[in-house]
């Protein structure tokens, strides 16, 4: 049985401008980069805390579009839309990134994804266009739920397969 890895990312600032987190996902590094960027999986684990997912709309290309829309328990929507800048499936992928509440925040999403023995690392760096932009995240509970969301998923998943 894997570790439950619950509330384990590791969060560090290398820079003013750079938020960078570590995680580590018992799956396959074809499985979590398909839970980051293809619309049924996402659909099921982005949205945080309970929260409903309105909108999952992913053109995963460069050049091509994303667009995430999630409601709050008390009706809140928040929308995240940005455009791939760089696709390496399932290694790398790399993003504009956006969230329609912080109208003037510019990011720069990068994730890298590397396995080991079916121990899958991201690398996860936020990069902002500027300091005022960046004291904006002053939070990670919300990366963090995703990410639990994501060993849920990855649990269910190893539970329905058929053992060899």
């Amino acid at each position: 049985m894997a570790p439950n890895r619950h509330q384990s990312a590791i969060i560090e600032f290398p820079s003013e401008l750079v938020v960078h987190i570590t995680r580590q996902f018992d799956a396959p590094i074809q499985l979590v980069f398909d839970a980051f960027t293809k619309p049924e999986l996402v659909r099921e684990t982005f949205a945080p805390f309970g929260e409903t997912m309105t909108v999952c709309d992913i053109d995963l290309r460069v050049g091509g579009t994303y667009h995430y829309v999630m409601v709050t328990k008390d009706g809140y929507e928040c929308s995240f839309p940005g455009t791939f800048l760089e696709v390496d499936a399932p290694n790398r992928s790399v993003q504009t990134w956006h969230f329609d509440g912080w109208p003037d925040v510019e990011a720069v999403e990068t994730m890298n994804f590397h396995e080991v023995d079916g121990v899958t690392t991201l690398n996860y760096e936020l990069a902002f266009a500027d300091k005022a932009g960046r004291d904006h995240m002053a939070k990670f509970d919300g990366h963090q739920a995703n990410f639990d969301n994501l060993d849920d998923l990855f649990l269910r998943l190893r539970e329905s397969s058929p053992t060899d």
